[in-house]
């Protein structure tokens, strides 16, 4: 059995597609092969590898055999599509999210079914990457130290992409005591043998608890081990901001903030809500985000631009643009051509955030510090012992930069007495600070059964297609019509099927499809 490393781009292995002499491996036509041997021979090949790492995250390979052809998954671009065409503050405006948009996938949906796929490519690089700097360091070939910088890097791809795969994929962490209930599989073995392949394909899914415990020591053992602080990979400090999100959906909100107070004086929101995006690679406030280049991009059917600026495939909702926290002279409804937030087109509201549609190069925003801050916001009025004062000047330091008059439009003490109220404003302030980055999906899951403000399935949407000019009215909230139905949490599409092409090939899978698929 052939196995092939692909430098440049794209993965190695899909888990259970057929035979070992076929379809398991992918034997692509990659840009540069080269064998799991000799990829870690030498530092420079071993190098090569890491890049490859990332630009596995950035671009995927979705269906085909092109190292270009991929769709941004599950990093590069299409995770922000997806998390946001599940939520109710975008509105499809064409069919190509069309079927995650009206939830109508099944588990032959190609872009949900390359969601797993590509997922779990990735994270097989990275199990790969941590054996061969392993195994590199035996050799005397690089030292410990620099092998414990790109161990620390994979962790933190590896941590991630599990997580992120359980939002699609899994019930959240408080769906059931204890987190019991299945989650996905926590793969940590670097498949390159007959034998490995066959072991995996008995692996069955952890349950949630055991993801998050899984996630959280990969997170950890990244901060400890990385030593790289670029903003396009893995950092200490990129660990540490994750942390915050992940201990956030398993609600534990002290270490929220314990992890958050790590990052004190070392980011600071930009002066600007438009900071970040203006200039995507230098900035006082992101934290983590994954490179596009003119020549290293997933292209137009995925970078953030194309699909966002130049093909406008998916604009701003009237349920949000019109809600009423949303002020009206925000900054972040700024539509000054070039340089502004937003920008209209046939009537329709879309974002201005990813700007370069011509080469494609904004990077894909993955965290920033305003999530860190509005993270730290929730969990200090969550608290058994609600801090409101903390909740509140967290909240006003990212909301403020936005107002036209902070002085007379801040928030006050008197503005939210209550810790539900408190909460309240801060998951609204979530929908319109991080409106079209990715981040929509992530708050639905975690806020089913919230004790607060739970949300039951998937929200209510505008119907799929271009909204009327006239919908966009500010003035009033938006009430409907509602094209899509609410889908009730109890409905086996809240979450994504396992795909068939997995489960068809892995029998273990197959008896933990989840329920109706």
């Amino acid at each position: 059995m052939k196995i092939l490393l692909k430098i440049i781009a794209g993965g190695i292995l899909v888990f259970g597609m057929n035979s070992c002499n076929e379809d398991t491996i992918l034997d692509l036509t990659p840009i540069n092969n080269i064998s799991i041997d000799a990829a870690f021979s030498s530092p420079s090949l071993i190098e090569s590898s890491i890049n490859g790492m990332y630009n596995a995250a950035a671009i995927g390979q979705y269906n085909s055999t092109d190292p270009n052809a991929g769709r941004g998954y599950v990093w590069g671009a299409a995770f922000v599509q997806q998390n946001e065409a599940r939520g109710e503050d975008a509105v499809n405006t064409q069919t190509f999210y069309q079927l995650t948009y009206q939830s109508t996938y099944d588990a032959g949906t190609a872009n949900n079914v390359y969601y797993w796929i590509d997922g779990y490519r990735l994270i097989n690089r990275c199990n790969l990457v941590i054996d061969g700097v392993t195994g590199a360091v035996a050799k005397g070939i690089i030292t410990q130290a620099v092998a414990n910088d790109y161990i620390g890097q994979a962790k933190f791809l590896r941590a991630i992409t599990h997580f992120e795969l359980l939002a699609q994929f899994a019930r959240p962490y408080n769906f059931s005591v204890g987190a019991t209930h299945l989650g996905i599989p926590y793969r940590e073995i670097g498949i390159d043998t007959q034998a490995e392949i066959d072991s995996e394909l008995l692996k069955p899914r952890n349950t949630v608890a055991e993801c998050y415990t899984k996630i959280i020591a990969d997170l950890n053992d990244a901060e400890t081990l990385i030593t790289n602080t670029t903003l396009t990979k893995a950092s200490k400090k990129a660990a540490i901001a994750f942390k915050t999100r992940v201990y956030l959906h398993k609600r534990d909100w002290d270490n929220v903030i314990n992890e958050g107070l790590k990052l004190n004086g070392g980011y600071t929101l930009t002066a600007t809500p438009s900071g970040p995006f203006a200039n995507s690679y230098s900035n006082t406030e992101s934290i983590f985000s994954i490179l596009h280049s003119s020549t290293l991009n997933p292209g137009v059917n995925a970078a953030l631009a194309s699909q966002f600026k130049r093909r406008l495939l998916i604009g701003i909702s009237p349920i949000i643009w019109r809600d009423p926290s949303w002020l009206v002279d925000d900054k972040r409804r700024d539509e000054t051509p070039a340089t502004g937030m937003v920008f209209t087109s046939g009537g329709v509201k879309y974002t201005n955030k990813y700007r370069d549609d011509v080469n494609y190069t904004d990077a894909a925003p993955i965290i920033r510090y305003a999530e860190v801050v509005l993270n730290m916001a929730e969990a200090y009025a969550r608290k058994s012992t609600p801090d409101l004062t903390s909740a509140l000047t967290r909240l006003n330091s990212v909301r403020n930069r936005s107002l036209a008059l902070p002085l007379t439009q801040a928030y006050t003490a008197l503005s939210f007495p209550t810790a539900k109220t408190m909460v309240g404003a801060i998951l609204k302030e979530r929908r319109i600070e991080f409106l079209l980055e990715g981040r929509r999906w992530n708050d639905i899951i975690r806020l089913q059964n919230d004790d607060m403000f739970p949300i039951d399935g998937i929200p209510a949407k505008v119907a799929s297609g271009n909204p009327a000019a006239s919908a966009y009215t500010l003035g009033t909230p938006y009430t409907g019509p509602y094209g899509e139905a609410a889908i009730p949490s109890s409905d086996k599409r809240v979450l994504w099927p396992i795909p068939l092409l997995e489960t068809t090939n892995n029998p273990t899978l197959l008896a933990q499809q989840n329920p109706g698929w």
